[in-house]
């Protein structure tokens, strides 16, 4: 098998990575320069994982998925979320972004991981104690998504009724976070210009020129930038001051 994913700061890397260990699958990040067409065409069964984004697909993601659209024709796909708190639909979200009957899902499981969003009051970070509670119960949920698998029993979580129904009532903010994002960066005085934010951008959203960060409108709501800035002063999506920043470690 094959695993594709995006990961904002070490989460959804960290439960791809894991399947990958458990099954021999080889593991990909959409991000590096491989010829994904070939790749997708020598297999049956391709894996995906993301972090959800109000019960909703990443843009860099849904990208990728409409980008090779074609050969992704009749693939079994197997979808694994990472989620702070309610993901809704987040994983029935990525099968939604093809035809009706474009791919075969055959497993779907979402992982509550860390929040990685450090300067809103609305999600708080999660205390050490608590984030090594959350690895260990997605290991767990891991193993025993690997063994479904194996025995062919299929499961979706995020396709029932209650689900859809969560993600109904989270996804119309999607949209307006992410025109928020792309209008607006909010850099302080405390930048140095170091160029970490620069280089470790998804989107290569930021760049440094004339001795001036700026951004390009293409904010794909990530949060390296937020999270690696050795002065905390770049807040992409909320503006509130970064105290602690989420640095994934098992």
């Amino acid at each position: 098998m094959i695993m594709f994913y995006f990961s904002g700061t070490g989460n959804s890397k960290y439960i791809a990575e894991l399947f990958c260990e458990k099954t021999d699958a080889r593991c990909y990040s959409i991000e590096e320069s491989f010829d994904f067409e070939e790749i997708i065409n020598a297999e049956e069964t391709l894996a995906f994982c993301y972090p959800v984004y109000m019960s909703r697909v990443p843009r860099i993601m849904r990208e990728f998925a409409a980008s090779h659209m074609e050969s992704l024709k009749n693939k079994k796909i197997i979808i694994f979320c990472t989620q702070m708190l309610l993901s809704g639909d987040g994983a029935r979200a990525f099968a939604a972004l093809f035809p009706r009957g474009h791919v075969n899902v055959i497993y779907a499981e979402h992982f509550f991981m860390p929040n990685n969003v450090s300067n809103s009051f609305i999600v708080p970070m999660a205390s050490e104690r608590l984030v090594k509670k959350y690895i260990r119960k997605s290991q767990r949920r891991m193993k025993n998504a690997c063994e479904n698998i194996k025995t062919g029993k299929i499961k979706k979580r995020g396709f029932n009724v209650f689900s859809q129904m969560l993600g109904f009532f989270q996804a119309p903010f999607l949209p307006w976070l992410e025109r928020k994002a792309n209008r607006y960066v909010k850099i302080t005085d405390d930048c140095t210009k170091c160029g970490i934010c620069v280089s470790c951008c998804p989107t290569k959203n930021l760049v440094c020129e004339s001795d001036a960060l700026t951004h390009k409108n293409n904010c794909t709501m990530c949060c390296r930038c937020l999270n690696k800035c050795p002065k905390k002063a770049i807040s992409p999506v909320f503006y509130g001051k970064v105290k602690k920043q989420y640095i994934f470690k098992v």
